[in-house]
């Protein structure tokens, strides 16, 4: 395997290591964002402060959560997708 082809390679690797590693990342932060917003809502709903409304309110937040994190995951991959695609421009060029 010549110089260029494992340089090739390692960018690829790089560039999927990233994004596997912003991805974890942002599932984990989900994760966490939603375990410290069960604390409010459980002891609102446990109140009886929510009531009625409890279910909708932890409806929204959840949509919103999701909504917030599916968008860091898919910005993560479209960069990803950029950044291979720059790996792959500059590997076509005679000079590279």
């Amino acid at each position: 395997m010549s110089k260029r082809d494992e340089a090739r390679n390692e960018a690829r690797g790089l560039v999927g290591r990233v994004e596997e590693t912003v991805d974890r990342g942002a599932t984990t932060a989900e994760e966490i964002h939603r375990a410290i917003a069960e604390l409010p809502f459980g002891t609102l709903e446990r109140l009886g402060v929510l009531e009625e409304a409890g279910g909708e309110v932890r409806r929204i937040h959840d949509q919103t959560v999701g909504a917030i994190y599916d968008l860091v995951r898919d910005v993560n991959h479209k960069l990803a997708h950029f950044a291979a695609e720059l790996v792959e421009q500059r590997d076509a060029r005679p000079d590279a």
